[in-house]
Protein backbone atom coordinates (compact mmCIF):
# COMPACT_ATOMS: atom_id res chain seq x y z
CA UNK A 1 0.00 0.00 0.00
CA UNK A 2 1.54 3.53 -0.81
CA UNK A 3 1.54 5.94 1.31
CA UNK A 4 -1.40 8.25 -0.79
CA UNK A 5 -3.54 5.11 -0.29
CA UNK A 6 -2.75 5.11 3.55
CA UNK A 7 -3.37 9.05 4.25
CA UNK A 8 -6.73 8.62 2.44
CA UNK A 9 -7.63 5.52 4.13
CA UNK A 10 -6.85 7.65 7.17
CA UNK A 11 -8.93 10.20 6.04
CA UNK A 12 -11.49 8.39 5.42
CA UNK A 13 -11.44 6.55 9.01
CA UNK A 14 -11.26 9.64 10.73
CA UNK A 15 -14.29 11.22 8.53
CA UNK A 16 -16.39 7.95 9.79
CA UNK A 17 -15.50 8.46 13.49
CA UNK A 18 -15.89 12.23 13.66
CA UNK A 19 -19.41 11.49 11.69
CA UNK A 20 -20.24 9.32 13.94
CA UNK A 21 -19.47 11.02 16.96
CA UNK A 22 -21.30 14.17 15.78
CA UNK A 23 -24.18 11.42 15.38
CA UNK A 24 -23.87 9.90 18.64
CA UNK A 25 -24.05 13.85 20.48
CA UNK A 26 -27.08 14.53 18.22
CA UNK A 27 -28.95 11.37 19.85
CA UNK A 28 -27.79 12.88 23.15
CA UNK A 29 -29.26 16.19 22.60
CA UNK A 30 -32.44 15.40 20.82
CA UNK A 31 -33.07 12.83 23.86
CA UNK A 32 -32.13 15.67 26.30
CA UNK A 33 -34.83 17.72 24.44
CA UNK A 34 -37.07 15.17 24.86
CA UNK A 35 -36.77 14.88 28.58
CA UNK A 36 -37.19 18.29 29.15
CA UNK A 37 -40.27 19.04 26.26
CA UNK A 38 -42.37 16.07 28.94
CA UNK A 39 -41.34 18.16 31.85
CA UNK A 40 -42.75 21.29 29.73
CA UNK A 41 -45.80 19.79 28.18
CA UNK A 42 -46.69 18.17 31.82
CA UNK A 43 -46.44 21.91 33.16
CA UNK A 44 -48.60 23.27 30.72
CA UNK A 45 -51.15 20.51 31.08
CA UNK A 46 -51.83 21.71 34.40
CA UNK A 47 -48.67 20.73 36.42
CA UNK A 48 -47.51 22.76 39.05
CA UNK A 49 -43.93 20.93 39.45
CA UNK A 50 -43.09 17.89 36.87
CA UNK A 51 -39.27 15.69 36.48
CA UNK A 52 -38.41 12.44 34.95
CA UNK A 53 -36.45 9.33 36.96
CA UNK A 54 -34.67 6.64 35.35
CA UNK A 55 -36.67 2.80 36.78
CA UNK A 56 -33.24 1.51 37.39
CA UNK A 57 -32.73 4.42 39.40
CA UNK A 58 -36.11 3.76 41.59
CA UNK A 59 -35.43 0.15 42.15
CA UNK A 60 -32.31 1.23 44.31
CA UNK A 61 -33.63 4.35 45.54
CA UNK A 62 -34.53 3.85 49.79
CA UNK A 63 -38.23 2.91 50.11
CA UNK A 64 -38.00 0.72 47.25
CA UNK A 65 -35.04 -1.15 49.29
CA UNK A 66 -36.04 -0.84 52.53
CA UNK A 67 -39.82 -2.26 52.12
CA UNK A 68 -38.27 -5.52 51.48
CA UNK A 69 -36.96 -5.13 55.04
CA UNK A 70 -39.38 -3.83 57.49
CA UNK A 71 -42.37 -5.35 58.73
CA UNK A 72 -45.34 -5.71 57.26
CA UNK A 73 -47.83 -2.80 57.87
CA UNK A 74 -51.30 -2.65 57.40
CA UNK A 75 -52.06 0.73 58.31
CA UNK A 76 -53.91 4.04 56.32
CA UNK A 77 -53.10 3.92 52.88
CA UNK A 78 -52.74 0.53 52.14
CA UNK A 79 -54.22 -2.35 50.69
CA UNK A 80 -54.90 -6.31 51.26
CA UNK A 81 -54.27 -8.12 47.68
CA UNK A 82 -53.68 -12.02 47.69
CA UNK A 83 -50.60 -13.10 47.06
CA UNK A 84 -48.87 -9.67 47.30
CA UNK A 85 -47.01 -8.42 50.28
CA UNK A 86 -48.06 -5.02 51.42
CA UNK A 87 -45.21 -2.50 50.04
CA UNK A 88 -43.52 -4.22 47.60
CA UNK A 89 -43.97 -2.78 43.93
CA UNK A 90 -43.95 -4.80 40.82
CA UNK A 91 -42.78 -3.15 37.67
CA UNK A 92 -44.73 -3.09 34.42
CA UNK A 93 -42.94 -4.95 31.86
CA UNK A 94 -41.18 -2.31 29.32
CA UNK A 95 -41.83 0.75 31.86
CA UNK A 96 -38.25 2.51 32.16
CA UNK A 97 -38.61 5.93 33.49
CA UNK A 98 -41.27 7.70 35.60
CA UNK A 99 -42.87 10.69 35.06
CA UNK A 100 -43.57 12.55 38.50
CA UNK A 101 -45.90 15.18 38.82
CA UNK A 102 -46.89 17.49 41.54
CA UNK A 103 -50.03 20.40 42.72
CA UNK A 104 -49.32 22.73 44.85
CA UNK A 105 -51.73 22.36 48.21
CA UNK A 106 -51.38 25.68 49.98
CA UNK A 107 -53.08 25.93 53.25
CA UNK A 108 -56.09 27.50 52.29
CA UNK A 109 -57.36 24.77 50.02
CA UNK A 110 -57.55 22.14 52.61
CA UNK A 111 -60.52 20.61 50.67
CA UNK A 112 -57.64 19.46 48.32
CA UNK A 113 -56.42 16.30 49.92
CA UNK A 114 -60.26 15.44 52.20
CA UNK A 115 -60.81 11.89 51.54
CA UNK A 116 -64.38 11.08 50.73
CA UNK A 117 -65.19 7.28 50.95
CA UNK A 118 -67.68 5.73 48.56
CA UNK A 119 -67.01 8.20 45.69
CA UNK A 120 -66.64 6.62 42.62
CA UNK A 121 -63.04 8.12 41.89
CA UNK A 122 -60.35 9.73 42.96
CA UNK A 123 -61.44 9.90 46.35
CA UNK A 124 -59.99 13.65 46.86
CA UNK A 125 -60.36 16.37 45.40
CA UNK A 126 -56.77 16.88 44.50
CA UNK A 127 -56.17 13.61 43.67
CA UNK A 128 -58.78 14.14 40.16
CA UNK A 129 -57.10 16.83 39.40
CA UNK A 130 -54.08 14.98 39.52
CA UNK A 131 -55.65 11.73 37.29
CA UNK A 132 -56.82 14.17 34.68
CA UNK A 133 -53.42 15.75 34.35
CA UNK A 134 -51.72 12.27 33.75
CA UNK A 135 -54.63 11.56 31.51
CA UNK A 136 -53.69 14.19 29.49
CA UNK A 137 -50.07 13.77 29.13
CA UNK A 138 -50.66 10.41 28.49
CA UNK A 139 -52.60 10.88 25.54
CA UNK A 140 -50.46 13.55 24.20
CA UNK A 141 -47.26 11.04 24.65
CA UNK A 142 -49.04 8.73 23.01
CA UNK A 143 -50.56 10.33 20.34
CA UNK A 144 -48.05 12.82 19.34
CA UNK A 145 -44.87 10.95 20.44
CA UNK A 146 -45.49 7.63 20.08
CA UNK A 147 -44.64 6.97 23.92
CA UNK A 148 -46.55 4.20 25.62
CA UNK A 149 -47.45 4.87 29.05
CA UNK A 150 -48.49 3.28 32.41
CA UNK A 151 -51.00 5.45 34.45
CA UNK A 152 -50.50 3.82 38.03
CA UNK A 153 -52.70 3.44 41.06
CA UNK A 154 -52.13 5.20 44.17
CA UNK A 155 -51.84 2.07 46.21
CA UNK A 156 -48.37 0.31 45.80
CA UNK A 157 -50.91 -3.14 46.56
CA UNK A 158 -52.52 -2.23 43.70
CA UNK A 159 -49.11 -1.41 41.33
CA UNK A 160 -47.82 1.98 42.36
CA UNK A 161 -44.64 2.83 43.13
CA UNK A 162 -42.83 5.13 45.71
CA UNK A 163 -43.52 8.82 44.99
CA UNK A 164 -41.27 10.26 47.31
CA UNK A 165 -38.53 8.59 45.69
CA UNK A 166 -39.21 9.74 42.46
CA UNK A 167 -39.58 13.15 43.12
CA UNK A 168 -36.38 13.42 44.27
CA UNK A 169 -34.37 11.32 41.55
CA UNK A 170 -36.15 13.62 39.13
CA UNK A 171 -34.96 16.43 40.54
CA UNK A 172 -38.41 18.18 42.63
CA UNK A 173 -36.54 18.45 45.81
CA UNK A 174 -35.45 16.15 49.36
CA UNK A 175 -37.34 14.03 51.66
CA UNK A 176 -37.48 16.13 55.00
CA UNK A 177 -37.15 15.03 58.38
CA UNK A 178 -41.17 14.96 58.52
CA UNK A 179 -40.27 11.75 56.26
CA UNK A 180 -42.06 14.36 53.29
CA UNK A 181 -40.79 15.04 50.22
CA UNK A 182 -39.87 19.53 50.67
CA UNK A 183 -39.53 20.84 47.13
CA UNK A 184 -37.75 24.75 46.94
CA UNK A 185 -40.86 26.32 45.79
CA UNK A 186 -43.95 25.04 47.41
CA UNK A 187 -42.49 23.18 50.81
CA UNK A 188 -43.89 19.79 51.76
CA UNK A 189 -47.23 21.23 50.74
CA UNK A 190 -47.74 19.57 47.47
CA UNK A 191 -49.69 16.86 46.17
CA UNK A 192 -48.63 13.89 43.63
CA UNK A 193 -49.20 11.15 41.24
CA UNK A 194 -46.64 9.37 38.98
CA UNK A 195 -46.60 7.83 35.36
CA UNK A 196 -44.48 5.26 33.95
CA UNK A 197 -43.34 5.45 30.24
CA UNK A 198 -41.47 2.77 27.71
CA UNK A 199 -38.14 4.87 26.64
CA UNK A 200 -35.37 5.58 28.31
CA UNK A 201 -34.64 9.28 29.17
CA UNK A 202 -31.97 10.90 31.46
CA UNK A 203 -32.88 11.93 34.45
CA UNK A 204 -33.67 15.83 35.47
CA UNK A 205 -32.63 15.43 39.05
CA UNK A 206 -31.62 15.07 41.80
CA UNK A 207 -30.71 18.96 42.97
CA UNK A 208 -29.18 20.14 45.80
CA UNK A 209 -30.65 20.80 48.16
CA UNK A 210 -31.10 20.57 52.39
CA UNK A 211 -32.92 22.93 53.74
CA UNK A 212 -33.24 20.40 57.16
CA UNK A 213 -29.54 20.79 57.57
CA UNK A 214 -29.87 24.01 60.34
CA UNK A 215 -33.52 23.49 60.98
CA UNK A 216 -35.45 23.59 64.25
CA UNK A 217 -37.75 21.41 63.75
CA UNK A 218 -41.22 22.51 63.92
CA UNK A 219 -42.24 20.36 61.57
CA UNK A 220 -41.38 16.81 64.52
CA UNK A 221 -42.01 19.38 67.15
CA UNK A 222 -45.71 19.57 65.47
CA UNK A 223 -46.98 16.04 65.55
CA UNK A 224 -50.30 15.08 67.94
CA UNK A 225 -48.58 11.88 68.53
CA UNK A 226 -45.03 12.40 68.96
CA UNK A 227 -44.12 9.88 65.83
CA UNK A 228 -40.64 11.88 65.54
CA UNK A 229 -40.05 11.22 69.55
CA UNK A 230 -38.03 7.94 69.03
CA UNK A 231 -35.40 6.22 66.75
CA UNK A 232 -37.22 3.52 64.67
CA UNK A 233 -35.04 2.39 61.83
CA UNK A 234 -30.74 1.92 62.14
CA UNK A 235 -27.84 1.89 59.27
CA UNK A 236 -26.87 -1.03 61.30
CA UNK A 237 -30.59 -2.81 61.18
CA UNK A 238 -31.08 -1.89 57.71
CA UNK A 239 -27.66 -1.22 56.08
CA UNK A 240 -28.32 2.34 54.01
CA UNK A 241 -28.10 5.71 55.16
CA UNK A 242 -31.27 7.45 53.96
CA UNK A 243 -33.63 5.97 56.25
CA UNK A 244 -37.06 7.29 56.91
CA UNK A 245 -37.39 10.54 58.77
CA UNK A 246 -33.49 11.27 57.06
CA UNK A 247 -32.09 9.37 60.48
CA UNK A 248 -34.67 6.86 61.64
CA UNK A 249 -36.61 9.10 63.73
CA UNK A 250 -40.24 8.26 62.48
CA UNK A 251 -42.75 5.85 63.71
CA UNK A 252 -45.25 4.86 60.96
CA UNK A 253 -47.35 3.32 63.63
CA UNK A 254 -48.00 6.48 66.17
CA UNK A 255 -48.05 8.66 62.79
CA UNK A 256 -51.13 6.29 61.89
CA UNK A 257 -52.65 6.00 65.03
CA UNK A 258 -53.21 10.21 64.42
CA UNK A 259 -55.25 8.66 60.96
CA UNK A 260 -57.25 6.34 62.56
CA UNK A 261 -58.40 9.49 65.02
CA UNK A 262 -59.13 11.19 62.13
CA UNK A 263 -61.10 8.21 60.23
CA UNK A 264 -63.14 7.59 63.34
CA UNK A 265 -64.20 11.69 63.74
CA UNK A 266 -65.11 11.77 59.78
CA UNK A 267 -68.33 13.89 58.46
CA UNK A 268 -71.14 12.35 56.96
CA UNK A 269 -71.44 14.24 53.51
CA UNK A 270 -73.59 13.76 50.03
CA UNK A 271 -72.22 12.02 47.09
CA UNK A 272 -73.34 14.11 44.22
CA UNK A 273 -75.13 11.45 41.28
CA UNK A 274 -75.02 8.34 44.47
CA UNK A 275 -78.09 7.85 46.60
CA UNK A 276 -75.19 6.45 48.94
CA UNK A 277 -73.98 8.68 52.02
CA UNK A 278 -69.94 9.49 51.99
CA UNK A 279 -67.92 9.91 55.13
CA UNK A 280 -65.35 12.68 54.50
CA UNK A 281 -62.27 12.71 56.51
CA UNK A 282 -59.48 15.21 56.98
CA UNK A 283 -56.15 13.52 57.63
CA UNK A 284 -54.03 15.36 59.88
CA UNK A 285 -51.36 17.86 58.16
CA UNK A 286 -49.78 19.31 61.17
CA UNK A 287 -46.07 18.47 60.31
CA UNK A 288 -46.20 19.99 56.76
CA UNK A 289 -47.77 22.82 57.69
CA UNK A 290 -45.58 23.27 60.16
CA UNK A 291 -42.62 23.21 57.84
CA UNK A 292 -41.17 27.04 57.11
CA UNK A 293 -39.69 26.07 53.62
CA UNK A 294 -42.03 27.78 50.75
CA UNK A 295 -43.85 30.01 53.18
CA UNK A 296 -42.40 33.01 51.69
Amino acid sequence: MTSSNTDDREVALLKFSCDNIKGFIMIDEKIESLSQEIVAKAKALGADLAGIAKVEDLKQSPSHKISEKIPEFDGVGTKSVEGRKRGIVQWPEGAKCAIVIALAHPPEKPELDWWVTGSSAGNTAGNQLLMAVVKKIADWLERDMGIRSFKLPYHIEHGAVYMKDTAVIAGLGCIGKNNILITPRYGPRLRMRVMLIDIDLPSTGPIDFNPCLNCPMPCRKACPQHAFSRKIYTKEEYGMNELPGRSGVYSRFQCNQQMDIDSANFEVVEIEGQEMIGKRVKYCRECELACPVGTD
